[in-house]
């Protein structure tokens, strides 16, 4: 049986305190993709980068065992306490990335990573550890894509969201050296927000963006061949 779409259900409730990357475009568009995977009761669900763990409750109410891992202690709380108000059944752990759940594999591995290009060389502090992603937008993206293989079941599926800004020909070239088909199942336009229209300048003068005014979304969904 096919999940049902994210619409034809009642709302989550999300509490998404200061400090915890809230629910967005990008979030919409994962859980769109999330939604057209199969995913039952035996399907071992890993959510790499959680926030306020909206997408992984989804994919618990949709019958997935679900693994949500955060390196934000604030994250790995707000997504327990949401768990709880919408009484759904998810491990919460802390960790960087897939080593938080070292040697488990997973059917299905979503990730919403920060992407966004950031002047300079200091790691982000703060809230921005939600979106700034290194100079090139691919401090984190680089190591999913690396690591993807190895949390797959032989016929997992990675559902990876990020912006065109970080490039996506790259992610798809990286999975690809990795041993996995990669394509792209789903997009959207949308204007700057104010982070990027923040650093507008910046963007410009290291060829990130030529007009300015909008960045492309895209969902990649990766998996062996």
């Amino acid at each position: 049986m096919t999940a049902a779409p994210l619409a034809t259900a009642p709302p989550l409730r999300c509490w998404v305190p200061r400090g915890v990357y809230a629910p967005q475009t990008d979030t919409r568009l994962l859980g769109r993709a999330m939604c057209r995977e199969r995913i039952t009761e035996e399907t071992d669900v890993l959510e790499l980068g959680t926030g306020s763990g909206v997408l992984a409750l989804e994919a618990a109410r949709l019958g997935g065992r679900v693994t949500a891992v955060d390196i934000s202690w604030r994250a790995v709380t707000v997504t327990w306490i949401n768990a709880l108000l919408n009484r759904q059944n998810v491990r919460v752990r802390h960790g960087d990335l897939a080593t938080a759940v070292p040697g488990r594999r997973f059917d299905l591995v979503i990730a919403n990573p920060p992407y966004v290009p950031a002047p300079g060389t200091v790691p982000p502090r703060g809230p921005a550890r939600a979106w700034d992603a290194g100079t090139d937008g691919r401090l984190l993206i680089d190591r999913i894509c690396d690591t993807a293989p190895r949390v797959l079941r032989p016929t997992g599926t990675l559902l990876l969201v990020h912006s065109h800004l970080c490039g996506i020909g790259a992610t798809l070239t990286r999975l690809a050296g990795a041993g996995l088909h990669a394509r792209i199942v789903d997009r959207a336009r949308l204007p700057f927000g104010q982070v990027l229209r923040s650093r507008l300048d910046w963007l410009r003068e290291h060829g990130l963006t030529t007009d300015g005014t909008t960045e492309e979304l895209v969902v990649i969904r990766a998996e062996h061949p």
